[in-house]
């Protein structure tokens, strides 16, 4: 893993995108003169005529915000008696598919999907766990538990207990309860307290304290967890990232990894994931599609800007040269020309 950001001084400075508000930094942008009757019939013509009007769908889908878009859902129901996302699946196929419509649901039910696929069947996906649980904000780690025990019954909580465990289950039990610290105060000295910990836990240390890393890097707040990246840097001549990839190994490695790098910048953090997904032979379509709905009324300027500034190319052409077709198009609506 390659420690994305050595500049720390110039990071400090930096808005982190986390405390943005939905929609500031994002592509998918709310309508001006919204008119949900006349989406619900344009949607309908596309989706009951002959062949299936991709394009509609994917302009629609893609120029509303998240609110419209659960308007158009339930005036949808009420015209037609049918569900907006089961015709969606009935009348497109494969990562289009996917894509639209995880653009038509809520983003909490999305996350509680993601999660519900992560965890089921024979072994866990910890990989989704990580990129979820570790970049959410406790408000969407909130909405994300209350939808995944509409959909399944089961708090996330009782279900994460049977699926994982050892310290990397303790770290993900910890985030998934969402009661990270949200203070915006900054106090130096407690977080130079914290660096101290965290050095002495383990590059000072013969063997490493895992549970120091869990209890400061999954309850303290995203600020003060900026500055104790800081102060480690000043103590320990290393970053903090670093020394965990020494330190600490596996899923525990990867998820710790995650969170700092989410603290440092989320958009940087997404933007790597992005090109990871795309990079060499084939694409993680699962992946793509992913981060490019979870994050596309978020922050996604933000992501455009950090992938340009690491890969010295636009996010816009990495799609239009890695994917075709109307899911192609569907991407670059959602990343927009930069």
């Amino acid at each position: 893993m390659s420690d994305l950001w050595d500049d720390l001084e110039n990071f400090a400075r930096a808005p982190s995108s986390s405390t943005a508000a939905p929609g500031e930094r994002g592509t998918i942008k709310a309508k001006a003169n919204f008119n949900v009757s006349e989406d619900v019939a344009a949607l309908r013509k596309a989706i009951e005529g002959i062949g299936t009007t991709e394009k509609t769908l994917i302009d629609i889908l893609t120029h509303r915000s998240s609110s419209q878009k659960q308007a158009i859902s339930k005036a949808y129901l009420e015209t037609t008696n049918r569900i907006l996302v089961n015709d969606l699946k009935g009348d497109t196929q494969g990562s289009l598919e996917d894509l639209l419509v995880a653009l038509a649901r809520p983003p909490a039910v999305n996350d509680a999907k993601w999660l519900i696929e992560a965890i089921k069947g024979a072994g866990t996906d910890n990989n989704i766990l990580i990129e979820i649980l570790a970049s959410r904000t406790n408000k969407q780690i909130k909405e994300l538990s209350a939808a995944y025990a509409e959909e399944t019954k089961k708090t996330l909580i009782q279900k994460l207990k049977t699926e994982v465990s050892g310290d990397f289950g303790k770290a993900i039990l910890l985030l998934a309860e969402g009661a990270r610290d949200e203070s915006t105060n900054v106090n130096a000295d407690k977080a130079r307290e914290d660096a101290k910990a965290l050095y002495h836990a383990g590059e000072k240390k013969l063997g490493t304290d895992e549970s120091k890393f869990i209890e400061i890097l999954c309850k303290r707040s995203i600020p003060h967890l900026r500055q104790t990246i800081l102060e480690y840097k000043n103590i320990s001549g290393k970053t903090l990232q670093k020394s965990i990839e020494k330190e600490i190994s596996g899923d525990l490695e990867e998820l710790l990894v995650a969170i700092v790098k989410c603290v440092m910048s989320t958009p940087a953090y997404f933007a790597e994931k992005v090109y990871k997904s795309m990079k060499g032979a084939g694409t993680d379509e699962t992946t793509l599609t992913r981060v490019m709905v979870s994050r596309g009324e978020i922050d996604m300027l933000d992501i455009r800007a950090e992938f340009k500034k690491l890969y010295q190319n636009s996010l816009f052409k990495e799609i239009s040269s890695d994917v075709s077709g109307s899911y192609s198009d569907s991407l670059k609506m959602i990343c927009g020309e930069d």
